[in-house]
């Protein structure tokens, strides 16, 4: 039986706008019941990923990036097909974050067969409670391009 798709949520909650994959999870889990897709919350190491994503044809990740563009901008990555940017999600604290475990896993043959990134432009990453009202703002539009990607067909 095939496998729902997998959507992964990273980020720290407690981390300002790091929170903003966690957030997205936790709207999915309200908002679509029914098993269209299984719901996962990571802190974003790297070996952790490629455990959860290992034997998944179709995963999507959301989390917050740091690549100078506009806090609240959005970046949809084919990451099977392009590299994930490595200083682009380097707000992490582990070293082997979200960009090198997709390069590790392409290395090993471990990638899954679709693998889409879903990156929010964060604007603080301190310790605190809340989003910035940028990156408040593109939740919906985070949630959206989460979905599109979970309902696209090879």
């Amino acid at each position: 039986m095939r496998r729902p798709p997998l959507v992964i949520g990273i980020g720290h909650r407690l981390r300002q706008d790091d929170a903003i994959g966690p957030m997205v999870i936790d709207r999915l889990r309200a908002t679509e019941p029914g098993g269209r897709m299984d719901l996962l919350e990571l802190s974003g190491e790297g070996a952790a990923l490629i455990e959860a994503w290992d034997g998944r044809e179709a995963v999507v990740v959301i989390d917050a990036m740091r690549s100078g563009r506009p806090p609240g901008a959005l970046v949809r990555l084919d990451a099977v097909v392009e590299p994930c940017p490595a200083d682009t999600f380097r707000h992490s604290s582990h070293q082997f974050g979200l960009a090198a475990a997709i390069e590790m896993a392409r290395v090993l043959g471990r990638l899954p067969r679709r693998l889409t990134v879903v990156g929010v432009e964060g604007e603080r990453f301190g310790f605190g409670d809340g989003l910035t009202p940028a990156v408040a703002d593109a939740l919906k539009e985070a949630m959206a391009l989460v979905c599109a990607a979970v309902t696209e067909r090879p």
